[in-house]
């Protein structure tokens, strides 16, 4: 794989540290501020709203820019967003700035998932996505866990500072190791816009797009308020937190891995082996929650099948939409946090009922077992060979 992946993908992994870290920090968030947890969840919804309106959004006002200067725009804005939510003593000011890192994070995200698209042959955008995916897991093995034993021992509000200073390394990498123009930008080339967005209308895109909206949704509802069923359903001390979140992170980067090497040539086989141990596996979590080696256990293979059939699907949309070569990354970056938002929503309903901190986890089985419905009819789409991924 290219250099320049690995570069985009430490950028990935601050802005990942960003995006999963209020599962660990929501409690303490929501004292300061004097919020409820699940009103301080709102902010892990506001953050996927975000992505999903500024995905499409700024993906499309940038696209004219070399892709190396977009990157670096977003990367900075973004850092910026996270001084403001660091310094603020205000909810609503905070929500605003998730708002804001979440327009940074979609456009770069759009342009990272199309740049490294266009870095290698068409049957290698599996392994390409899961070197930049890389930069999300291991935010879930190292970054999360250090941001959520940072906020315990000193404050959430230095995990925001952390975050902060991770984005200038991620500046100055893209700078020195990104061309300054790609493959796909010769203007002479590049479809109209009108025609990208055109691509919205194929049935398969859409499908690929739902089908990873829910899938999502049931990893981002579970994983928000995963640290009131480590502390209270558990009954472990704060501190477990981060190591739990570290065994999800673990499970999520083999899932990744396995998935990248296999989603190309064979994404029918991800999802079909992969999908049902997904949906047994957020009720077996719940029901076995007040056991810690079950429930780190559980976590492991959850993060693994979470991430593996997750990712696999967003791959399944960069193939979907080649027909949308600037605005591809965009389409997935969008349909995935149409999940993330609504995942969060979902779950913080759950808490209210009678499964209490493990409703999130019974939503989650729930939200598996619709894509996999909706899957069903159309299982035949993803039995994709070598030749025909090749031949797109």
């Amino acid at each position: 794989m290219p250099l320049p992946l690995y570069l985009l993908a430490v950028a990935v992994f601050a802005m990942g540290t960003s995006e999963f870290m209020l599962a660990g920090l929501l409690p303490d968030i929501a004292a300061e501020l004097g919020v409820s947890i699940g009103t301080a969840g709102a902010l892990t919804s506001a953050y996927a709203v975000g992505m999903i309106v500024g995905a499409p959004a700024v993906a499309a006002f940038a696209r004219r820019w070399p892709a190396r200067s977009a990157l670096v725009v977003f990367v900075l804005a973004f850092l910026a967003a996270h001084v403001v939510g660091a310094a603020t003593t205000s909810f609503p000011v905070l929500l605003a700035t998730r708002v804001a890192a979440a327009l940074a994070n979609a456009g770069f995200l759009a342009v990272a998932l199309t740049t490294a698209a266009a870095m290698v042959p068409v049957d290698r955008k599996g392994r390409a996505l899961a070197v930049l995916l890389s930069g999300t897991t291991m935010a879930t093995i190292a970054g999360v866990p250090a941001g959520a034993l940072l906020g315990s021992l000193l404050g959430w509000r230095v995990t925001f500072w952390a975050v902060a200073a991770l984005c200038l390394p991620a500046a100055l990498g893209i700078l020195r190791g990104v061309p300054a123009r790609g493959a796909q930008e010769n203007e002479q080339e590049r479809p109209a816009l009108r025609a990208e967005f055109a691509q919205l209308t194929r049935p398969r895109l859409i499908l690929v797009m739902a089908l990873g909206a829910l899938v999502n949704a049931a990893t981002f509802g579970s994983f928000t308020f995963l640290a009131p069923v480590v502390t209270d359903t558990a009954g472990l001390d704060e501190l477990w937190v981060p190591f739990a979140l570290v065994v999800f992170g673990a499970g999520s980067l083999l899932g990744v891995n396995v998935a990248g090497r296999l989603s190309d040539r064979r994404p029918g086989l991800v999802l079909a082996a992969g999908g049902p141990p997904l949906l047994v596996g957020w009720p077996a979590l719940a029901l076995l929650a007040e056991v810690p080696p079950a429930l780190f256990a559980l976590l492991f293979v959850q993060g693994a099948l979470s991430f593996a059939v997750g990712s696999t699907l967003i791959a399944r949309v960069l193939h979907e939409a080649a027909g949308a070569p600037t605005m591809a990354g965009s389409y997935a970056t969008a349909a995935l946090n149409v999940g993330a938002a609504a995942g969060p929503l979902i779950a913080a309903a759950t808490l209210r009922g009678q499964g209490g901190d493990l409703g999130p986890l019974w939503a989650g089985g729930a939200l598996v077992a619709v894509a996999l419905l909706v899957l069903l009819p159309f299982r035949d789409a993803f039995a994709v060979g070598r030749e025909r991924v090749a031949g797109r």
